[in-house]
C-alpha cells in the first residue's frame, strides 16, 4: 500500500525542491498527460492487429497487420524460404558459443573466443552463402550447399551479420592499432597514427560508397570481391579506428607503475600487455567499447546506399508496395522498437560487465 506521507516527502525532495525543479516537473507531467493518451490510443487501443491485407485495417490507430504480413521479409529479406534454416543454424551456433563462453572457465573461454574470431565468420559465410570450396586436393568430402547470392540477403539477419562480423573483427584490430600508436618504434607508431586519423577523417557513407563502387576499379580484371564482404571490410576498418582510440584511452589511464611492475617480473612486451596491461585497460573502457558497438549496430542502415536491403531497407521497400502505401509510420515505429531493444540490451550487458569486473572496495 502506498504511504501518502512518504510519497509527499519524496515528491517535495525530488520533484518540487525549488521553483525551477517544480517548473520542469510540471512541464514533464503536462507533457505526459497531453501526449501519452493519444499515443497509446494509436499504438494499442485503436490499432488493428489481426488480418492479412491492408483492406482489413480500420479506425484511426496503427495497422500492425503491415508488420505481420511483412515480418518474415523484415527478418530474412529476400532470402529463399527453403534455405532459411541455414541462417537460423548459423545464429544458433553463435548464440550457443556466446552463452558457453559467458558461463565457462577462462581456459575454455579462450578457445571459444578463438573460434568466434577466426573460425565462425568463415563457417557462417559458407553456411549462409553456400559458396563452393575447392577441397579436392585435400581428399576430404564436405557437402557443398546450394549457393545463395548475397544480393538476396537482407532484413534483420543482414543487420546482425554486418554488426557481428564487424564487431568480431574491429575489436582485435583496434587493440593492435592502439598498441601500435603507443609503440616506441617510429614506423609502427606513425603507420598506426596515419591509419587511425585517415579512417576517422572520412564519413562512413563515403567508405561504403568507395568499397562498393570505386574499389572494384582498382582490382585486376578477373578479380571479384562480393559487395557484402567489401562493405563488412569497410565498416570494420572504419570502426577499428574509433575502437583503437577508446582502448588507447584505457592504456593511458594506467599508472606507469603497472608497466614497471610487469617488467620487474621479467615479462616481455606481449606477455606484459596480454596478462597485465590490457585486462586492466579494457576494464576501464568497457563503457566506451559498448558505445562503439552500439554506434556500429545503428550505422548498418547506411549500407542501403550501396543496394543492400538490411532491416530498415526492407521496411523502406515494403512501404513502397502499392498495397501498403501510407503505412510507413508503423514500419518505422517497429524499427525503432527493435533497435532500442538490442541497443538497450548491449548497454545493460556492458553495465553488468562493469560491476562484474569492478575491483573498487565498497
Amino acid at each position: 500500500m502506498i504511504n501518502i506521507k512518504n510519497l509527499y516527502y519524496w515528491s517535495r525532495t525530488n520533484l518540487f525542491s525549488n521553483w525551477y525543479n517544480s517548473l520542469i516537473s510540471i512541464t514533464i507531467i503536462f507533457g505526459f498527460v497531453y501526449f501519452l493518451p493519444p499515443l497509446f490510443n494509436w499504438l494499442f487501443f485503436d490499432a488493428t492487429f489481426k488480418g492479412s491485407s491492408s483492406e482489413e485495417c480500420y479506425g484511426d490507430g496503427a495497422c500492425w497487420i503491415f508488420i505481420n504480413v511483412w515480418f518474415k521479409k523484415f527478418i530474412y529479406g529476400l532470402y529463399p524460404d527453403e534455405y532459411i534454416w541455414r541462417i537460423n543454424l548459423a545464429f544458433i551456433i553463435l548464440i550457443f558459443s556466446v552463452i558457453t563462453a559467458i558461463f565457462s572457465k577462462p581456459k575454455i573461454r579462450r578457445y571459444i573466443l578463438i573460434f568466434l574470431i577466426f573460425i565462425f565468420p568463415f563457417l557462417a559465410t559458407w553456411l549462409m552463402g553456400g559458396f563452393a570450396i575447392d577441397i579436392e586436393s585435400l581428399e576430404i568430402y564436405i557437402p557443398i550447399l546450394d549457393e545463395v547470392d548475397t544480393r538476396v540477403w537482407g532484413g534483420l539477419s543482414l543487420t546482425f551479420i554486418m554488426s557481428i562480423f564487424a564487431m568480431l573483427l574491429c575489436f582485435p584490430l583496434g587493440i593492435f592499432l592502439a598498441l601500435g600508436r603507443r609503440s616506441d618504434l617510429p614506423v609502427i607508431k606513425y603507420v598506426s597514427v596515419g591509419f587511425i586519423e585517415f579512417w576517422r577523417g572520412v564519413p562512413l557513407i563515403t567508405v561504403l560508397f568507395m568499397a562498393s563502387v570505386m574499389f572494384p576499379l582498382f582490382l585486376p580484371a578477373d578479380t571479384y570481391v562480393d559487395k557484402l564482404f567489401r562493405c563488412i571490410i569497410g565498416i570494420t576498418l572504419f570502426e577499428a579506428a574509433y575502437m583503437a582510440e577508446v582502448i588507447r584511452g584505457g592504456l593511458q589511464a594506467l599508472p606507469k607503475g603497472q608497466y614497471d611492475a610487469a617488467k620487474s617480473l621479467g615479462m616481455g612486451y606481449w606477455k606484459m600487455n596480454s596478462l597485465v596491461i590490457l585486462p586492466q585497460a579494457l576494464k576501464i573502457v568497457i563503457p566506451g567499447i559498448a558505445n562503439t558497438f552500439i554506434a556500429l549496430f545503428k550505422d548498418t542502415p547506411l549500407i542501403l546506399v550501396v543496394g543492400l536491403l538490411e532491416f530498415l531497407g526492407m521496411i523502406n521497400l515494403a512501404k513502397t508496395n502499392p498495397e501498403w502505401l501510407g503505412f510507413a509510420a508503423e514500419g518505422y515505429v517497429f524499427a525503432a522498437a527493435v533497435y532500442w531493444f538490442f541497443c538497450y540490451a548491449m548497454s545493460r550487458y556492458s553495465q553488468n560487465l562493469e560491476v562484474r569486473f569492478s575491483t573498487e572496495r565498497k
